[in-house]
């Protein structure tokens, strides 16, 4: 049995390497076909009609951000449990970012704290909320979407952790993540421990073209060659700069490998929800370990297995010990250094506060084996259990 155990794992098969070393020999490894046929085939998986590939996900959070309209003062509503950079896309155009704690089952954003927020301020005061799909499980989109209209509030889904995963809407019909039926744009991660890697990735989606097209100009530079949008006509050659954007494009043999992990998530997913099983299942005469909870009405895309238990510390070094390197996800962000410099302290959110004292996530990837998970299993029973 190979150790170490993480707590998560890319898995490159033959056919990754052959589709990347197939651009590399190519005419283009950037701004090319391999791009344009990835955000293609990832707008088809998810049912969207329009994806914007980037170099990674916080730029494809802050392109969001730029584009849904997100200005200097503007207050937007995000939830604490997450990665910073579902709240620093917001400061990075000069947003106020107001965390709200999380429903202490699903770890999603409360929606009831959120409206309860709303309530207490006139309409107007926020313009916007960043909803997460944490550790793969899915919020009701459509139920957010009806207190945003109610409020005149923008949504970002940030879907990072649920690529194939979906929950069933008041019409029994099936709501992918990343569809943005009910949020105006979805923002995807293919970092290294995501169930699709392109090494590094982000991904915009959304039914609104203007939207997509600001979105897309923003990862190059603001540039167009649209000739339907220059202001002068002066040859093929010709671009124009409208507007201050970035580099944050992606690079061809990245998209490739992309694309062909895309091929295969459906895949992913089903093992990663046969690894939840047999944990639940494990796990299920232990009062002392909290498993993950998921509604009658989502499907659960697994990007982590969260368990909590009383003494999370004792825990973790002991797996540690065993080599089995579990994770921590995560520190409540209203918490860092930098939010607690803008005024939020600890207290703020009891509930999110209270769940990472106890929160441990253990290794979660479709190549985790099945030995390699009795281990876990094995070594989680020993140590809570002789308390």
């Amino acid at each position: 049995m190979d150790l170490p155990i993480p707590y998560g794992h890319q898995y490159i098969s033959d056919e990754d390497i052959k589709a990347v070393s197939e651009v590399l020999r190519s005419y283009y490894i950037t701004q090319g076909p391999a791009c344009e046929k990835f955000e293609k085939e990832f707008a088809e998986y998810v049912d969207v009609p329009y994806a914007g590939a980037a170099c990674n996900a916080t730029a494809s959070l802050h392109c969001a951000a730029m584009a849904i309209g997100v200005h200097s003062g503007d207050n937007v509503i995000v939830a604490p449990l997450t990665f910073a950079s579902s709240a620093s896309c917001i400061r990075m155009c000069g947003g106020n970012v107001t965390f709200c704690d999380i429903d202490p089952k699903t770890y999603i954003m409360d929606i009831n704290k959120v409206r309860d927020k709303l309530e207490t301020v006139p309409k107007g005061t926020y313009k916007g909320i960043v909803v997460v799909d944490f550790a793969g499980n899915v919020a009701n989109m459509e139920e957010w979407r009806k207190l945003a209209d109610e409020y005149g509030l923008w949504i970002i889904e940030d879907a990072c952790h649920a690529p194939g995963g979906y929950f069933i809407d008041s019409k029994g019909q099936k709501q992918l993540c990343g569809s943005s039926r009910y949020s105006g744009i979805t923002v995807f991660s293919f970092h290294p421990v995501k169930h699709i890697t392109a090494g590094e990735g982000g991904m915009v989606c959304t039914r609104n073209k203007a939207l997509a097209d600001h979105m897309i100009s923003l990862h190059n530079h603001g540039t167009t060659r649209d000739p339907n949008k220059l202001t002068k006509v002066d040859g093929g050659w010709y671009y124009e700069v409208q507007e201050l954007g970035w580099n944050y494009r992606i690079t061809d043999f990245q998209a490739a490998l992309g694309a062909s992990q895309l091929h295969r998530n459906d895949q992913g997913v089903k093992r990663r929800r046969q690894i939840a099983d047999r944990y639940n299942e494990a796990f299920a005469s232990c009062p002392d370990i909290i498993t993950p909870y998921v509604e009658p009405n989502v499907f659960h895309a697994y990007h982590l297995y969260v368990i909590q238990v009383p003494d999370r510390k004792g825990l973790y070094d002991y797996l540690k010990e065993q080599q089995i390197l579990a994770q921590i996800h995560y520190y409540p962000l209203h918490l860092m250094p930098y939010y607690l410099s803008l005024g939020n302290k600890k207290g703020d959110l009891p509930v999110v506060e209270e769940y990472y004292e106890h929160c441990i996530s253990l290794p979660m990837f479709p190549t985790l084996t099945e030995k390699q998970q009795e281990y876990v299993i094995e070594h989680v029973l020993k140590f809570v259990n002789k308390k």
